[in-house]
């Protein structure tokens, strides 16, 4: 399974913004689909954006012209910019990867980062 790492979680106050970022050593990052999930306490984990290998999105309602997914193969990584941050956006946010480029089908998860936003 390959290894996942985020970074880029802390506390901000509400109407900020926070930049995720996960990174991957393998080599094939550029051929697969690309996602972030979040999981707020007592609730269900949640899809919030993909990206597919050739760079078309996809956003959850509730998140959507608040944040942007996007990805840089050169350096295996991909982001989640959040702005206009609500308190309701509160959560442990998971990178995960499709095991195709352009479909959905969850191969690997991170271990997680969290995301506090203050009101």
């Amino acid at each position: 399974q390959v290894q996942l790492v985020e970074s880029g979680g802390g506390l901000v106050q509400a109407g900020g913004s926070l930049r995720l970022s996960c990174t991957t050593s393998r080599t094939i990052f550029s051929t697969k689909a690309m996602g972030w999930y979040r999981q707020a306490p007592g609730k269900q984990r949640e899809l919030v954006a993909t990206i597919t290998r050739g760079g078309s999105t996809n956003y959850a309602d509730s998140v959507k012209g608040r944040f942007t997914i996007s990805r840089d193969n050169a350096k295996n990584t991909v982001y989640l910019q959040m702005n206009s941050l609500k308190p309701e956006d509160t959560a442990v946010y998971y990178c995960t990867r499709s095991r195709y480029g352009s479909s959905w089908d969850i191969d690997s998860w991170g271990q997680g980062t969290q995301v506090t936003v203050s009101s």
